[in-house]
């Protein structure tokens, strides 16, 4: 569980690629070992409160939680110059207020347990991978990867490969964003072809 006494807490709203999303940045961990969690509605919020919290204000479509932020995505009739500073004031004062920001990871994200050389312990919703090539592709989308995605407030999942194709699931701000096919394309793709033999295409899977 991971709950905050009385401290200063500073929130600061960070625009991301994708247009409907914002990231919340906090200046204390929020999400421990590296697990992330997303929630598309408040009925999906178990054992997590401030998610659940955050789908009470009407345009909020989605949650994502990991490391030191809160990613929102919004419905499109508003505009985030008309939501980001209640948002902002709202999370600042849950958590100074010692509230819960999450109490269960969903069981979608457990930690790899594998025999295959992946050099660390992750935490997240990566599918265990079944083969050397599969524990290599978890291990670049979390060194390099993962990185570049959660500073936009987003993150990417390794589900599938199959006959040289690469199967991702991408969430938070990268899920709908209009620009994260291109990123798909011409970053994590040719990386992973540099980097990983046998992979052909990288393709991301819809939530």
């Amino acid at each position: 569980m991971t709950t905050f006494a009385k401290k200063p807490v500073i929130i600061y709203a960070e625009s991301t690629p994708n247009p409907a999303s914002m990231k919340f940045v906090c200046n204390h961990l929020l999400v421990k070992d590296g697990a992330t969690a997303q929630y598309l509605s408040k009925e999906e919020t178990k054992g997590a409160p401030l998610a659940a919290k955050l789908f009470e204000f009407p345009f909020v479509k989605a949650v994502f939680l990991a490391a030191n932020f809160v990613t929102v995505s919004k419905d499109d009739y508003i505009q985030w110059e008309d939501v980001v500073t209640e948002l902002r004031d709202f999370i600042r004062t849950y958590i100074s207020d010692g509230s819960p920001v999450i109490m269960d990871i969903p069981k979608a994200a457990m930690p790899v347990d594998t025999t295959f050389s992946i050099k660390k312990e992750v935490f997240t919703e990566h599918n265990i991978p079944s083969t050397e090539t599969e524990a290599k592709i978890v291990e670049v989308l979390e060194q390099y990867v993962r990185p570049a995605v959660e500073s936009d407030g987003g993150n990417i999942a390794f589900k599938s490969f199959k006959e040289g194709i690469v199967t991702v699931q991408l969430r938070g701000a990268c899920s709908g964003c209009p620009s994260s096919a291109i990123t798909l394309k011409t970053g994590i793709e040719a990386l992973m072809k540099r980097m990983v033999p046998g992979v052909k295409e990288v393709i991301a899977e819809e939530l």
